[in-house]
């Protein structure tokens, strides 16, 4: 199974959650992985992922504040949110996520599906969090 393209459908989701916050996360999430094209995704790791950031979001959405205090999250674009909570789950609370699979992978869906500075921010905002995080090693760079 692709985790790339399983974190793809994931952020979709998340994208949908954010727009739609009293929607059941898990009835978008059956809704788009039986619409979805795509055949090689790890249907239970999509569901781990959203799941986390469900049970998480309000802790990550700090973070994110925290990290980018001179972007409120209102002024944030709604695919950044989704892919920035994706990730911070990972970084933070999937401990078989290496940090720099869960930062690059980021960066790929904020080349994907974000705005011209997606990347450059999401990386930006991450690398924050994880310094800051009891996962970080100096070693990592």
């Amino acid at each position: 199974m692709n985790r790339h393209q399983s974190r793809m459908v994931a952020a979709q989701i998340i994208y949908e959650w954010s727009i739609r916050p009293k929607e059941d996360i898990l009835k978008i999430a059956s809704i788009n992985i039986e619409h979805n094209p795509i055949d090689d995704i790890d249907e239970n790791f999509v569901l781990e992922l959203i799941k986390g950031v469900r049970k998480h979001y309000q802790k990550i959405d700090k973070l994110i504040e925290k990290a980018a205090p001179e972007w409120p999250l209102h002024q944030i674009a709604i695919i950044d949110i989704a892919i920035l909570r994706l990730s911070i789950y990972e970084l933070l609370f999937s401990k078989d996520i290496p940090p720099k699979v869960a930062i690059d992978e980021a960066v790929e869906l904020a080349k994907t599906y974000g705005g011209a500075n997606s990347s450059k921010f999401i990386n930006g905002v991450l690398g924050t969090v994880y310094r800051s995080s009891d996962r970080y090693n100096k070693a990592d760079k």
